[in-house]
């Protein structure tokens, strides 16, 4: 029989067991359904999260005010399956690899001219009606006439003068999905 440093015997030691109900609230009262349980959430989990929503963080003042710098938001990759984007969606564009993404509207559809003219945005000549756009601005652009698979996307804050803004057509193919939040 096993002995302690003191040379008594351990028969009487019991092994200290936690509370019924800590047990219960920790793993549940079947161990086994608890185990599937947190399997079947990892790879639900994984999978929502690698291939369905991408988690990503605006990173500067282009979307101002109506996303702020620094903010967490979710993008759908599954958004334009079914349709295509539509004017006015906020998107996230891929540039290089899948880590570098830029987060821009979509004012600009295949086929349309796009020009500024005085901080207002025109369509094949006409004004644009934007009610997400709150900074107006002073911009003067030359029309841009866009492809067939090209969308044009600019940020919500308009005040940055245009050179140090990103925005103009870019392609279909580069539009990773809509932003859910």
């Amino acid at each position: 029989m096993p002995q302690n440093q003191a040379g008594q015997s351990n028969a009487g030691w019991k092994q200290p067991r936690f509370p019924r109900w800590l047990r219960i609230v920790v793993i549940g009262r079947n161990p086994k359904a608890t185990l599937v349980r947190i399997v079947v959430l990892v790879v639900t989990s994984f999978v929502v999260f690698r291939f369905i929503l991408l988690p990503i963080r605006v990173e500067g003042i282009s979307m101002l005010p109506n996303y702020t710098d620094r903010s967490w938001n979710l993008v759908n990759r599954l958004a334009y399956l079914r349709h295509e984007p539509q004017r006015g969606d906020v998107v996230s564009i891929r540039l290089a690899g899948p880590h570098v993404m830029y987060m821009k509207r979509i004012i600009g559809l295949p086929g349309e001219t796009v020009a500024f003219a005085n901080g207002r945005v025109l369509i094949n000549g006409e004004v644009l009606d934007e009610p997400y756009e709150k900074l107006r601005c002073d911009w003067n652009c030359p029309p841009v006439k866009l492809g067939f698979d090209e969308y044009f996307v600019v940020g919500d804050n308009r005040t940055m003068p245009p050179e140090l803004h990103k925005h103009g057509g870019t392609p279909r193919s580069r539009i990773i999905g809509k932003l859910l939040l």
